[in-house]
């Protein structure tokens, strides 16, 4: 987390300011049009939600990845959230939770991988919930694997400064996905540009 107290983006497009909340600091971007996307810590409270947003069978197929059931989720959940070696934020939208974005190291590599609830889609939540975060991850690259076919991901990425790195083919028979890098804090300059709803 930045320690400046307010850097204001653009008029036309958004300020960002850094709150202090306990237990943890929570970012805003309000947006011209009002509506308000900030990142907090992820609660238990959040994990149904989660669950609801995952299970919706054109959500999955557009990430490329099975849903799972209730259990199979939770403790996954649970497993990524009693680990320090992450970064787990929620992303609200007006204070509704919109989705999760989250931060981990595979084999060396560091990623960040998102999902936002359905109805939540094309509102450019995304694109402020991934400039917010990418402000608190320093390793540079930055990776994030994306289903080749999900157009709107890899906008989202392409917005904030991502380039393709690599094809490879999904877990299972999922088809093929695109691996995007972050080479440098490029998503500065993508946030300065209005978000198009």
């Amino acid at each position: 987390m930045r320690s400046n107290a307010a850097h204001a983006l653009d008029a036309d497009c958004a300020s960002v300011s850094f709150e202090h909340h306990w237990p943890a600091p929570v970012m805003r971007i309000v947006r011209s049009d009002q509506m308000t996307v900030t990142l907090r810590e992820v609660t238990q409270e959040d994990l149904p939600i989660f669950f609801e947003h995952q299970l919706d069978a054109e959500a999955a197929r557009m990430a490329a990845f099975p849903s799972r059931d209730r259990d199979a989720f939770m403790a996954h959940w649970a497993k990524i959230m009693s680990s320090e070696a992450g970064i787990l934020n929620t992303i609200l939208a007006d204070d509704t939770v919109a989705g999760n974005i989250v931060y981990w190291e595979a084999a060396g590599e560091p990623n960040i991988g998102y999902w936002l609830g359905k109805a939540h889609w094309g509102k450019g939540i995304a694109s402020a919930a991934l400039a917010q975060f990418l402000t608190k991850i320093g390793a540079r690259p930055v990776y994030a694997h994306v289903a080749k076919h999900n157009l709107a991901s890899i906008r989202v990425l392409q917005k904030c400064g991502f380039q393709l790195a690599r094809e490879d083919m999904c877990d299972g028979d999922h088809g093929e996905e695109l691996v995007m890098e972050l080479r440098s804090d490029c998503c500065a300059t993508a946030a300065n540009k209005p978000t198009e709803t």
